[in-house]
Protein backbone atom coordinates (compact mmCIF):
# COMPACT_ATOMS: atom_id res chain seq x y z
CA UNK A 1 0.00 0.00 0.00
CA UNK A 2 1.41 3.37 -0.97
CA UNK A 3 2.02 6.42 1.66
CA UNK A 4 -0.73 8.68 -0.37
CA UNK A 5 -3.33 5.38 0.12
CA UNK A 6 -2.52 5.02 3.75
CA UNK A 7 -3.11 9.04 4.73
CA UNK A 8 -6.64 8.34 3.16
CA UNK A 9 -6.40 5.69 6.06
CA UNK A 10 -5.36 7.60 8.65
CA UNK A 11 -7.97 10.28 8.11
CA UNK A 12 -10.75 7.56 8.04
CA UNK A 13 -9.76 6.62 11.40
CA UNK A 14 -6.76 4.32 11.12
CA UNK A 15 -4.68 5.31 13.55
CA UNK A 16 -1.88 2.63 12.13
CA UNK A 17 -1.66 3.85 8.69
CA UNK A 18 0.05 7.42 10.27
CA UNK A 19 2.30 4.54 12.12
CA UNK A 20 3.54 3.04 8.89
CA UNK A 21 3.39 6.44 7.30
CA UNK A 22 6.36 7.03 9.92
CA UNK A 23 7.99 3.46 9.41
CA UNK A 24 7.94 3.38 5.75
CA UNK A 25 9.35 7.06 5.75
CA UNK A 26 11.87 6.35 8.75
CA UNK A 27 15.19 6.18 6.26
CA UNK A 28 13.98 9.86 4.54
CA UNK A 29 14.56 11.25 8.37
CA UNK A 30 17.45 9.72 9.24
CA UNK A 31 19.09 11.43 5.79
CA UNK A 32 17.85 14.91 6.74
CA UNK A 33 19.24 14.12 10.42
CA UNK A 34 22.54 13.21 8.85
CA UNK A 35 23.02 17.01 7.59
CA UNK A 36 23.43 18.67 11.05
CA UNK A 37 25.82 15.52 12.05
CA UNK A 38 28.05 18.24 13.04
CA UNK A 39 26.04 20.28 15.18
CA UNK A 40 27.06 18.47 18.44
CA UNK A 41 23.56 16.47 19.32
CA UNK A 42 22.65 13.63 20.05
CA UNK A 43 21.31 11.68 16.51
CA UNK A 44 18.66 10.10 18.36
CA UNK A 45 17.42 13.39 19.82
CA UNK A 46 17.48 15.05 16.26
CA UNK A 47 15.49 12.24 14.65
CA UNK A 48 12.82 12.48 17.63
CA UNK A 49 12.41 15.81 16.36
CA UNK A 50 12.39 15.28 12.83
CA UNK A 51 10.18 12.45 13.26
CA UNK A 52 7.65 15.22 14.61
CA UNK A 53 8.29 16.89 11.65
CA UNK A 54 7.23 14.17 9.61
CA UNK A 55 3.75 13.43 11.65
CA UNK A 56 3.29 17.52 10.72
CA UNK A 57 3.83 16.32 7.65
CA UNK A 58 1.33 13.58 7.47
CA UNK A 59 -1.11 15.83 9.27
CA UNK A 60 -0.95 18.81 6.84
CA UNK A 61 -0.39 17.07 3.65
CA UNK A 62 -3.03 18.14 0.80
CA UNK A 63 -3.69 15.95 -2.00
CA UNK A 64 -4.45 19.13 -4.22
CA UNK A 65 -0.19 19.91 -3.95
CA UNK A 66 -0.26 17.93 -6.82
CA UNK A 67 3.25 16.66 -5.58
CA UNK A 68 4.85 13.43 -3.98
CA UNK A 69 4.42 13.13 -0.22
CA UNK A 70 8.26 12.95 0.08
CA UNK A 71 8.45 16.29 -1.81
CA UNK A 72 6.15 18.18 1.07
CA UNK A 73 7.38 16.22 3.74
CA UNK A 74 11.21 17.13 3.61
CA UNK A 75 10.90 21.30 4.45
CA UNK A 76 8.43 20.42 7.32
CA UNK A 77 10.80 17.98 8.73
CA UNK A 78 14.17 20.48 8.03
CA UNK A 79 12.29 23.50 9.74
CA UNK A 80 10.98 21.30 12.79
CA UNK A 81 14.86 20.50 13.03
CA UNK A 82 16.12 24.07 12.14
CA UNK A 83 13.19 25.46 15.23
CA UNK A 84 14.80 23.14 17.72
CA UNK A 85 18.36 24.36 17.12
CA UNK A 86 17.33 27.62 17.09
CA UNK A 87 14.99 27.58 20.17
CA UNK A 88 17.84 25.40 21.80
CA UNK A 89 19.91 28.80 21.20
CA UNK A 90 23.45 26.82 22.22
CA UNK A 91 24.13 25.84 19.06
CA UNK A 92 27.88 24.30 19.01
CA UNK A 93 29.61 25.21 15.83
CA UNK A 94 32.75 23.21 15.04
CA UNK A 95 36.00 25.20 14.15
CA UNK A 96 35.56 23.66 10.28
CA UNK A 97 32.58 25.42 9.81
CA UNK A 98 33.79 28.37 11.25
CA UNK A 99 36.76 28.74 9.26
CA UNK A 100 34.79 27.87 5.57
CA UNK A 101 32.14 30.69 7.08
CA UNK A 102 34.99 33.04 6.93
CA UNK A 103 36.46 31.71 3.93
CA UNK A 104 32.74 32.45 2.19
CA UNK A 105 32.55 35.57 3.48
CA UNK A 106 36.11 36.15 2.17
CA UNK A 107 34.96 34.77 -1.44
CA UNK A 108 31.56 36.74 -1.70
CA UNK A 109 33.54 40.01 -1.33
CA UNK A 110 36.22 39.30 -3.76
CA UNK A 111 33.49 38.28 -5.87
CA UNK A 112 31.09 41.36 -5.44
CA UNK A 113 34.57 43.07 -5.84
CA UNK A 114 35.53 42.06 -8.83
CA UNK A 115 32.33 40.09 -10.87
CA UNK A 116 29.91 42.56 -9.40
CA UNK A 117 27.79 39.39 -7.98
CA UNK A 118 27.42 36.80 -4.91
CA UNK A 119 29.25 33.63 -5.99
CA UNK A 120 27.10 30.71 -6.51
CA UNK A 121 26.98 27.61 -4.81
CA UNK A 122 29.38 26.14 -7.91
CA UNK A 123 31.66 28.79 -7.70
CA UNK A 124 31.89 28.37 -4.05
CA UNK A 125 32.01 24.42 -4.45
CA UNK A 126 35.18 25.10 -7.35
CA UNK A 127 36.49 28.08 -5.60
CA UNK A 128 37.26 26.15 -1.61
CA UNK A 129 36.39 22.28 -2.40
CA UNK A 130 33.52 21.82 0.02
CA UNK A 131 30.58 20.11 -0.37
CA UNK A 132 27.23 22.04 -0.38
CA UNK A 133 26.28 20.85 2.61
CA UNK A 134 28.95 22.57 4.49
CA UNK A 135 28.69 25.41 2.87
CA UNK A 136 25.17 26.13 3.96
CA UNK A 137 25.82 24.99 7.41
CA UNK A 138 28.38 27.56 7.06
CA UNK A 139 26.37 30.23 6.05
CA UNK A 140 23.95 29.07 8.94
CA UNK A 141 26.41 28.80 11.82
CA UNK A 142 28.08 32.21 11.31
CA UNK A 143 26.83 33.82 14.00
CA UNK A 144 27.95 32.35 17.41
CA UNK A 145 25.61 32.95 20.04
CA UNK A 146 26.29 33.77 23.75
CA UNK A 147 23.69 35.78 25.39
CA UNK A 148 20.88 36.75 23.53
CA UNK A 149 20.58 39.76 25.70
CA UNK A 150 23.93 41.33 26.04
CA UNK A 151 24.55 44.81 24.82
CA UNK A 152 26.40 45.51 22.48
CA UNK A 153 25.81 49.25 21.85
CA UNK A 154 24.61 51.85 23.87
CA UNK A 155 23.96 54.88 23.08
CA UNK A 156 21.73 58.15 24.18
CA UNK A 157 19.91 55.97 26.57
CA UNK A 158 18.94 52.82 23.65
CA UNK A 159 21.03 49.83 24.45
CA UNK A 160 21.38 47.39 21.17
CA UNK A 161 21.57 43.73 22.02
CA UNK A 162 22.98 40.62 20.61
CA UNK A 163 19.44 39.17 19.54
CA UNK A 164 18.98 42.19 17.94
CA UNK A 165 22.05 41.58 15.46
CA UNK A 166 21.19 38.09 15.44
CA UNK A 167 18.00 38.47 13.90
CA UNK A 168 19.45 41.21 11.14
CA UNK A 169 22.67 38.64 10.19
CA UNK A 170 20.39 35.18 10.51
CA UNK A 171 18.40 36.90 7.53
CA UNK A 172 20.69 38.07 5.45
CA UNK A 173 22.45 34.62 5.47
CA UNK A 174 18.76 32.62 4.87
CA UNK A 175 18.49 35.75 2.12
CA UNK A 176 22.35 34.51 0.35
CA UNK A 177 21.27 30.96 0.56
CA UNK A 178 17.62 31.70 -1.52
CA UNK A 179 18.82 34.16 -3.49
CA UNK A 180 21.98 31.46 -5.16
CA UNK A 181 19.17 28.60 -4.82
CA UNK A 182 17.13 30.65 -6.79
CA UNK A 183 19.45 31.19 -9.68
CA UNK A 184 20.46 28.01 -10.20
CA UNK A 185 16.85 26.48 -10.09
CA UNK A 186 16.48 29.19 -13.25
CA UNK A 187 19.53 28.35 -14.78
CA UNK A 188 18.37 24.63 -14.93
CA UNK A 189 15.27 25.55 -16.74
CA UNK A 190 14.82 24.95 -20.31
CA UNK A 191 15.25 27.97 -22.91
CA UNK A 192 11.65 28.87 -23.16
CA UNK A 193 10.73 28.16 -19.37
CA UNK A 194 14.00 30.41 -18.40
CA UNK A 195 12.97 33.31 -21.25
CA UNK A 196 9.04 33.60 -19.54
CA UNK A 197 10.54 34.06 -15.93
CA UNK A 198 13.07 36.04 -16.90
CA UNK A 199 10.38 38.68 -19.17
CA UNK A 200 7.50 38.57 -16.51
CA UNK A 201 9.90 38.62 -13.24
CA UNK A 202 12.96 40.83 -14.22
CA UNK A 203 11.12 42.80 -16.88
CA UNK A 204 7.81 42.78 -16.14
CA UNK A 205 6.29 41.65 -19.41
CA UNK A 206 2.34 40.68 -19.56
CA UNK A 207 2.01 37.19 -20.52
CA UNK A 208 0.23 38.46 -23.68
CA UNK A 209 3.27 40.40 -24.51
CA UNK A 210 5.71 37.38 -23.87
CA UNK A 211 3.08 34.89 -25.89
CA UNK A 212 3.99 37.25 -28.50
CA UNK A 213 7.89 37.16 -28.37
CA UNK A 214 7.32 33.52 -28.66
CA UNK A 215 5.18 33.04 -31.10
CA UNK A 216 2.79 30.99 -28.89
CA UNK A 217 -0.42 31.64 -26.76
CA UNK A 218 -1.03 33.50 -23.51
CA UNK A 219 -2.81 30.37 -22.14
CA UNK A 220 0.17 28.24 -23.08
CA UNK A 221 2.31 31.57 -21.41
CA UNK A 222 -0.15 31.37 -18.27
CA UNK A 223 0.27 26.91 -18.14
CA UNK A 224 4.06 27.11 -18.68
CA UNK A 225 4.37 29.87 -15.83
CA UNK A 226 2.26 28.45 -13.55
CA UNK A 227 4.07 25.21 -13.56
CA UNK A 228 7.62 26.38 -13.61
CA UNK A 229 6.26 28.52 -10.60
CA UNK A 230 5.37 25.63 -8.69
CA UNK A 231 8.63 23.63 -9.26
CA UNK A 232 10.83 25.91 -7.95
CA UNK A 233 8.31 26.45 -4.86
CA UNK A 234 9.00 22.49 -3.99
CA UNK A 235 12.48 22.85 -4.91
CA UNK A 236 13.24 25.68 -2.53
CA UNK A 237 10.93 23.85 -0.09
CA UNK A 238 8.39 27.12 0.08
Amino acid sequence: MDTLELIKLYRAGDLEAKDRVVLDNVGLVWSIVRRFSNRGYDMEDLFQIGTIGMIKAIEKFDYSFGVKFSTYAVPMITGEIKRFLRDDGLIKVSRTLKETATKIRALREMYNNTYGRDPTLDDIERELEVGREEIVMAFESSVEVESLHKTIYQGDGNAIFLIDKLAETKDENENIVDRIALQEIIDSLGDKEKEIIKQRYYNNKTQTDIAKTLGISQVQVSRIEKRVLQEMREKLGA
